[in-house]
């Protein structure tokens, strides 16, 4: 399998449709591909669901495309902060969806999602409004709650350098939530900021091994 090295973030988000659910790295604005959420919005896709960390910071990035109408559902664990009031103002006037996930879960939602596993007993939310309508089980004398995996249609990531052959290599806390979400969607498009001729990683420091990875765009926008 050979990564499509674009030559914009435009071409880099190319066909994705209407419906669709994206998977959005980064942790607030750390690991966020702002240029391939602004590619989104000139792309138009809509009625998109969007899972990420959180709900957009600001206005720009994730806040900017929910500001454009273009997100139904919103799928995060940190849903409101103090520069989240696009998210905020859109579900108070019933514009959008929410579901909430403890932020472990969420990860570990994805990570099942990419390694093929059906569904997973955990403890976290047990006794709370989010374990309301799912199942639960006692194991070993303690309560756990079934949670189910989430899969994207795309992922949308930020690293740090990637090879010819779309190997990833990320730079501290904005690797995050990307090496999971790579492996959960069925298009992986990365935005890096340096893009070298393979052989040129040292092995041991790639995170996300070019298997998972469909396109990636070179940015001036460090991630």
């Amino acid at each position: 399998m050979t990564v499509q090295v674009c030559t914009d973030a435009d071409e880099a988000v190319a066909g994705i449709s209407d419906g669709s659910t994206v998977l959005v790295g980064g942790f607030g604005m750390a690991g966020m591909p702002v240029e391939l959420i602004d590619a989104l919005i000139r792309q138009g896709a809509s009625d998109l669901t969007v899972v990420s960390n959180n709900a957009g910071n600001g206005d720009t990035g994730l806040a900017a495309l929910l500001a454009k109408g273009r997100v139904r559902r919103v799928v995060c664990s940190f849903p409101r902060q103090s520069d989240s009031w696009v998210f905020d103002r859109l579900y108070r006037e019933g514009r959008i969806q929410l579901e909430v996930v403890p932020q472990g879960t969420l990860a570990e939602r994805m990570r099942a999602a990419g390694a093929g596993i059906g569904a997973f007993f955990c403890p976290t939310g047990v006794g709370t409004p989010l374990a309301e309508g799912k199942e639960t089980r006692e194991i070993d004398g303690r309560t756990y709650v079934l949670e189910y995996p989430i899969k994207g249609d795309v992922a949308l990531i930020g690293a740090h350098t990637a090879d010819r052959m779309g190997n990833l290599v990320y730079r501290k806390t904005a690797r995050n939530f990307g090496p999971v979400m790579a492996t959960a969607a069925t298009t992986v498009v990365a935005q890096v900021r340096d893009i070298v001729e393979t052989g040129a990683l040292d092995p041991e420091t790639v995170v996300t091994p070019s298997i998972y990875v469909d396109r990636i765009v070179r940015t001036e926008v460090a991630v």
